[in-house]
């Protein structure tokens, strides 16, 4: 069970990595930039998540391994054959864009539900799911701040709502059944499967119109 969740982890850095960094190519940031941005998204969830949790130091800082991966994938983004790749097929950047975050905002939300239910927080499930959430969006958050841009989960289609609704299957099937693998699994199809359909069918919360 401990190594299914460190590769899940594991694929959620990079993910999210993958994610920052794009986004760095597409503001035209520097390496540096690129790769603070990558390390942000991919890990800036999880601290914002110890943190709430009394987890000090974050894991991040007591586990470099995945700000490792994180600036990586970083670096592997800014080569030039890859740069050019993803710069030139504007598609091609979406589909990426879109594909990296939606897995790294499943991931993370599932892990930071079962971190906190494993914190022993079981009698308050409001603070399970408010975690979770935090975990899944708080790393996009950074990035689109860092990036000069108004975070995607306040104007671009069902982002939120979708890592709230696969936490909450998190935490009811793993509370029913006690069976984390299938909850992490379920809770995870679900939050890509609404994020992909909100996506192609443009689905997107009510907004406000002056």
């Amino acid at each position: 069970m401990q190594v299914f969740i460190v590769c899940f982890e594991i694929i959620g850095t990079v993910s999210f990595a993958l994610s920052g960094a794009v986004t760095g190519l597409k503001k035209e940031m520097d390496l540096f930039g690129i790769c603070v941005l990558g390390l942000t998204t991919a890990v800036g969830g999880g601290v914002i998540r110890d943190l709430l949790l009394g987890i000090t130091p974050p894991t991040t800082f007591r586990n470099p391994g995945y700000v490792l991966i994180a600036l990586a994938v970083s670096i592997v983004v800014f080569l030039p054959k890859v740069r050019r790749l993803l710069m030139k097929n504007q598609r091609l950047y979406e589909l990426v864009l879109l594909a990296a975050d939606s897995a790294g905002l499943a991931i993370f939300t599932v892990n930071g539900a079962d971190i906190a239910l494993n914190a022993g927080y079981t009698h308050n499930l409001f603070l399970v799911l408010f975690v979770a959430v935090v975990t899944g969006v708080g790393g996009g958050v950074l990035r689109d701040l860092f990036a000069g841009d108004r975070p995607y989960i306040f104007i671009k289609h069902i982002y939120a709502c979708a890592a709230l609704a696969g936490a909450i299957a998190y935490v009811a099937v793993r509370l029913a059944l006690g069976d984390t693998t299938a909850s992490m699994l379920i809770g995870f199809s679900l939050i890509i499967a609404i994020r992909l359909c909100s996506a192609a069918f443009r689905w997107s919360l009510p907004k406000a119109k002056v």
